[in-house]
């Protein structure tokens, strides 16, 4: 199930049934109880910036992202005093205050500084070089798989997922990255010139990718088109969500439960292309 304001590609991806929830646009007036909404967000840089539509919406049915996510609340939970879904809806900014109740020291005065030049940055530690760490330096350390780690020359390789950037998230806007040096196929998959000589593949050969897993469960991923690139050896690299059927749901971060796409096992199979038949040729049935 998906909130989207816009149709688009990945809508038909994820799963074999979608349900899909339309809900207005960041540019669209957003006109609720107590008048037209602004909404917040967060950008890479960890700044928080305010948001007020400015167009008429296309239909007067859409409803905002907040007012459904209170509709399915109301629908699903028990009522509970304290908290007011309508009032939430009917106001954006009790929204902000409760956050800002729930965490003072980054969000203060959340209403008030949302709409200042720039936005306001929420404090991280690691962006003013300081290290909350015994040593106080910044350590880096390999997290554990969930996965046995493949053994030295049992023709495992890594697999990462990554996005274009004709690819916004999941949404996926056209078929380009441009740059990649990628045009009309997001089926590829980039490999080590020198792997691509160990295993016998030329630019333009395809493969099928299968995940190494003992549970039980055949992941396989054919007609992936080998693009040759500069990326480290017995390590290859596809896109998502296209290749995320080949992450096993127990390959994830301890800690956070993040699904481990930058290091899938995998083996890699040339496909075999089928024999071009004469004219004239009738193939022999071997039932």
């Amino acid at each position: 199930m998906q909130i989207a304001t816009k149709l688009n590609r990945s809508h038909l991806v994820p799963g074999e049934v979608t349900y899909l929830l339309p809900c207005l646009g960041r540019i669209e007036i957003d006109q609720q109880t107590s008048g037209p909404q602004a909404v917040s967000m967060e950008d890479s840089t960890a700044c928080i910036h305010g948001s007020r539509g400015q167009r008429r919406p296309v239909t007067g049915n859409v409803r905002s992202e907040p007012a459904i996510i209170a509709g399915l609340a109301k629908a699903t939970l028990k009522p509970n005093p304290k908290l007011d879904w309508d009032a939430w809806v009917a106001d954006y900014s009790r929204v902000r205050d409760a956050i800002e109740r729930t965490y003072p020291d980054q969000f203060r005065d959340f209403n008030r500084r949302m709409f200042d030049a720039g936005g306001f940055p929420r404090p991280l530690a690691a962006r003013e070089r300081k290290w909350k760490t015994p040593n106080g330096k910044a350590n880096f350390s390999v997290p554990k798989s969930a996965l046995a780690p493949p053994s030295e020359g049992d023709e495992i390789y890594r697999l990462m997922t990554m996005r274009a950037d004709g690819q916004f998230n999941t949404t996926i806007y056209n078929e380009d990255d441009r740059f990649r040096g990628i045009h009309g196929s997001r089926y590829v998959v980039f490999m080590n010139p020198a792997d691509m000589a160990a295993e016998r593949l030329e630019q333009g050969d395809t493969v099928t990718l299968s995940t190494e897993a003992d549970d039980g469960v055949e992941r396989v991923m054919s007609e992936l088109q080998v693009v040759a690139y500069d990326i480290p050896r017995r390590s290859i690299a596809g896109y998502y969500p296209e290749c995320n059927g080949l992450i096993p749901l127990s390959h994830y971060a301890e800690g956070s439960k993040v699904p481990a796409a930058k290091s899938v096992p995998v083996r890699i199979a040339k496909d075999v292309v089928p024999e071009i038949i004469e004219a004239g040729e009738i193939p022999i049935s071997t039932r």
